[in-house]
């Protein structure tokens, strides 16, 4: 059991939250990845602006003349050699070469688009990480809550019925109580020692859990009350309220738009493209008997796809099919939403019920447990009778604690479902994250290798 240091301070469900968002570490990978989804749209603006590059070319030429050596007229004269001559030349040139496509088809536009809506698709799915990170970090604050009182509840059980076996020894010494007395005394005491290791146990891995969650040690853990903030009226509301706002819906519909765009981006490639295509070279030429020039040349270049093999009627047909995956996928997660909410709104009922139940349930035992000692102590009871109404107190202690767990996870739960727990709701202290800070700086960047935050 984790040993509280004197002094800390307690830590509140709203605090760890608040934690998880800015500490977990799954969720600041899924930020990281979301800024390289925004490059995207860098990357497809490429394709409208221009492509520049430079040339340089040298060549080195040597011949080698066999010439005869000879005396007297070329008729009539005596050979007598041959001597080797060589000629080196050097030329070089260097240039740059522009071109800029004019137009494709509108696959560029498409493709930009198409990347935008990725980016929106994106940071909705970012969105519904958050709320899952957020409703985890509920969850693992809810679950050391109960680990505790199960603890602090079978340590009194293993108290009490440390005092139990102690009075069935002495009432075994004057002769009013049996070994049978002891022996079941000793053998509940036994099981309630493994009890309680068990709960020390799940305590220890629920801490553990916290932990990967939270980013830091679970300090002065308290019984959390269920949420409220941002809780919907009705299940009707609730269910009305995920259908527009949840966030795997919109993403969900965003992928749709980029599907769409897809496919008109396919079909681009059926169209004509316009693009031109200027070039600088400086000609420069090592023998001297040679001038020096500089040419330059512009052109233009219209290109009608004919045929391509066939391989661009199956990229629209592929698209199209994907475009229709991503409109039935809009459909499943408005169902899973929906079950989701109905799921959470009942457990939430079922919880709040168990909790009223549960109370009611302690109240009884613990007055049934005071009648059953005293008629024990009069002779009308035995240990096993006070043995039995001590386990329907501690079992119903014990489903209090669960009962209470199972609230406060299950209104956060709905909260989540309808889409709505997030940092402003919860009035959680802690810097909300904002993805379109990174994309306003690097969706129109034409240069540059480091990141935005410096690397």
């Amino acid at each position: 059991m984790l040993i509280m240091p004197h002094g800390a301070a307690a830590e509140t469900i709203t605090g760890a939250m608040a934690k998880a968002y800015e500490n977990n570490p799954d969720l600041n990978a899924a930020r990281a990845a979301l800024r390289a989804i925004d490059e995207n749209v860098t990357i497809a603006k490429s394709a409208m602006r221009p492509q520049i590059s430079g040339v340089a070319q040298a060549e080195a030429t040597r011949t080698l003349y066999d010439k005869q050596l000879c005396s007297g007229t070329s008729v009539g004269g005596n050979c007598f050699g041959s001597s080797l001559r060589r000629s080196d030349t050097f030329s070089s040139a260097y240039g740059l070469t522009i071109s800029q496509q004019i137009f494709d088809g509108f696959q560029t536009l498409n493709r930009v688009r198409s990347a935008e809506s990725n980016v929106l698709a994106n940071r909705e799915a970012l969105r519904a990480e958050e709320i899952s990170t957020l409703l985890s970090a509920a969850e693992a604050y809810a679950n050391i809550a109960r680990d505790q009182q199960i603890v602090s509840i079978r340590k009194q059980n293993l108290q009490f019925l440390q005092e139990q076996l102690n009075a069935a020894e002495a009432r075994l010494q004057v002769g009013e109580g049996t070994r049978t007395d002891v022996a079941q005394a000793e053998a509940e005491l036994a099981e309630a020692q493994a009890l309680l290791v068990r709960a020390v146990a799940v305590l220890k891995q629920s801490e553990a859990a916290y932990v990967q969650i939270v980013g830091e040690a679970p300090e002065g853990i308290k019984q959390p009350s269920p949420a409220t903030r941002a809780m919907p009226k009705s299940l009707d509301q609730a269910v009305a309220m995920g259908l527009k706002e949840h966030p795997t819906i919109l993403s969900a519909q965003r992928n749709v738009d980029s599907a769409g765009y897809n496919v008109k981006a396919e079909e681009g490639a059926m169209l004509p493209g316009v693009s031109l295509q200027g070039e600088v070279v400086k000609s420069v030429n090592g023998s001297s008997s040679t001038n020096d020039n500089l040419s330059g040349t512009i052109s233009a270049r219209v290109t009608v796809p004919l045929y391509q093999g066939g391989a661009e009627y199956g990229a629209i047909r592929q698209a199209k099919e994907r475009l229709g995956q991503q409109r039935i996928l809009v459909d499943s997660a408005r169902l899973e939403v929906q079950r989701t909410i109905v799921s959470a709104h009942a457990e939430l009922e079922a919880a709040l019920a168990n909790i009223t139940a549960s109370r009611s349930q302690i109240s009884a035992a613990n007055q049934a447990l005071q009648g059953v000692i005293e008629e024990r102590n009069v002779g009308q009871r035995t240990t096993l009778d006070v043995l039995n109404a001590q386990q329907t107190v501690l079992d119903a202690r014990e489903s209090l604690a669960i009962a209470q767990r199972n609230a406060v996870v299950a209104s956060y739960s709905l909260i989540a479902a309808t889409g709505r727990l997030t940092v402003a709701s919860q009035n959680l202290r802690v810097a909300e994250y904002r993805s379109e800070e990174h994309y306003e700086a690097v969706k129109d960047k034409w240069f540059g290798l480091r990141t935005v935050d410096g690397r």
